[in-house]
């Protein structure tokens, strides 16, 4: 029976080709070929054109495996990142998620009840900053106890706080405070607070802010779950409290399943059953697999060791000049702006003897250092129509130039060339340049090192069954 399922797997989805002896399915090679070759996609390759592609792209992540670039912590990080990224919020369901919202209530709840419960006050504060002197304590002091004694007289609290809190938002509401519990407000006020009974109006009470008269209003019941449900859920979702709830339900799984089973194994294996009902998806992860070993594997054969072999480059350059001959001359130098006609010579005569690669620091350093500008500058490889002042001086074209405020005086230094006279000036097209060659020459040997079987007969059925 095992035999036979096999046979029917094969089937269903044969292996259409082998690198290094390991299978590829058709499945994978279909999966990459649609993604690349979509809709909008410029370059279009016909499925025997994409072959070769795809092979190279295999060999490449054979070498990482080989090179064991998967057993990198690094690699295993960012994999497994992006893999839970992919299951864990499967772990849980609406019903988790009530369930935490309905713990957090309670707990809330009884919290709050267990600790006085939730007040409604009003205050007035008189401000009493802490730098100041015995005589203005005095003052601030007596004011409040005469605003005391006018409340009690009959005063109008809520116009009284309107008219001489100093708490502009409370003030503006006749001294109205939020809800209060323990622990949300200064030790004074909170001790007056909840020894104070509905309707009671407290003396002044000092605190690091001043003075404060208060007003027991009325002690709250808390508020029935379905009217703070919305406000939990949103907290849940800004606190990111899901993969707290994610990870204390793996971890209950791991417990409940013993045999030392852990929450990763548990994650794996929920994946292993999404990938059996979801080839896409398998797809998907195995591209993200294989793509991290094919970034890494190529930064280190190809991109990094490009752009960090200086002698391969200027050899590369040397063998290759004619390549990089240019249809239009460039001026190689700089367009500058000084204040003083001596600092014209003077910027030549700073430059002149050494390489332009030091131009812009040795400027920098000589003319701009510390807080002084003395100059303005522009340095790069000019072509024509890159900069006025270039256009006008060196390639001789009727150009107005914008003055440069509070630099009146212009100039130009450095030469003209026909065609770039040293690796530098073409740099970038070099070692790109120089990249695809290396890359020529890795696919080169792993052609060699590896064996490669492709299968014409399932190649022939892609996006035909």
């Amino acid at each position: 029976m095992l035999s036979g399922t096999m046979a029917f797997a094969q089937q269903v989805d044969p292996v259409i080709m082998t690198v290094n002896g390991q299978p590829v399915s058709r499945s994978e090679f279909e999966y990459s070929y649609n993604k690349n070759n979509s809709e909008g996609v410029i370059d279009k390759k016909t499925v025997a054109e994409y072959v070769d592609l795809f092979v190279n792209y295999k060999l490449k992540v054979q070498a990482a495996l080989d090179a064991k670039l998967d057993t990198l912590t690094s690699f295993k990080q960012e994999f497994m990142t992006y893999r839970d990224q992919q299951v864990r919020p499967t772990m849980i369901t609406d019903a988790d998620i009530e369930a935490e919202a309905q713990k957090i209530y309670k707990e809330t709840r009884d919290r709050i009840e267990g600790s006085g419960g939730l007040i409604r006050c009003a205050h007035i504060l008189l401000s009493a900053g802490q730098k100041a002197s015995v005589a203005e304590q005095k003052e601030i002091a007596d004011r409040a106890d005469s605003l005391y004694n006018v409340i009690m007289k009959g005063g109008n609290f809520a116009e009284l706080a309107k008219k001489y809190s100093k708490d502009p938002s409370s003030a503006a509401r006749g001294g109205e405070l939020p809800l209060i519990t323990r622990g949300q407000t200064v030790q004074a006020f909170e001790e007056a607070l909840f020894s104070m009974k509905p309707g009671e109006i407290s003396h002044p009470i000092l605190s690091p802010f001043g003075y404060h008269i208060i007003k027991y209003v009325a002690k709250e019941q808390f508020q029935p779950y379905d009217s703070l449900k919305a406000d939990i859920h949103q907290f849940i979702e800004a606190r990111n409290l899901r993969e707290q709830i994610i990870d204390q339900k793996l971890q209950k799984m791991a417990t409940e399943a013993g045999n030392g089973v852990t929450p990763q194994q548990l994650v794996e294996q929920k994946l292993a059953e999404m990938e059996e009902k979801d080839p896409n998806l398998k797809n998907l992860v195995r591209e993200y697999h294989d793509g991290l070993l094919l970034i890494e594997m190529s930064s280190r054969e190809v991109w990094d060791k490009a752009s960090n072999d200086e002698a391969g480059l200027q050899a590369y350059f040397k063998k290759h000049k004619k390549h990089y001959a240019w249809k239009e001359p460039r001026f190689k130098g700089i367009a500058y702006h000084v204040q003083k006609k001596e600092d014209v010579k003077a910027v030549k005569d700073c430059v002149a003897k050494i390489p332009f690669k030091d131009w812009g620091e040795k400027l920098r350093t000589t003319f701009n250092n510390d807080s002084t500008i003395r100059i303005r500058v522009e340095k790069g490889l000019f072509k024509q129509g890159d900069n006025p002042l270039v256009d006008k001086e060196i390639f001789k074209q009727n150009t107005t130039v914008k003055p440069v405020e509070n630099y009146p005086i212009d100039a130009v230094y450095g030469k003209k060339l026909k065609n770039p006279e040293e690796m530098n000036d073409v740099r970038s097209q070099v070692i790109s340049d120089y990249q695809e060659s290396l890359e020529k020459e890795w696919i080169k040997a792993l052609r060699k090192k590896y064996t490669v079987s492709v299968n014409r007969e399932v190649l022939n059925t892609v996006n035909k069954h």
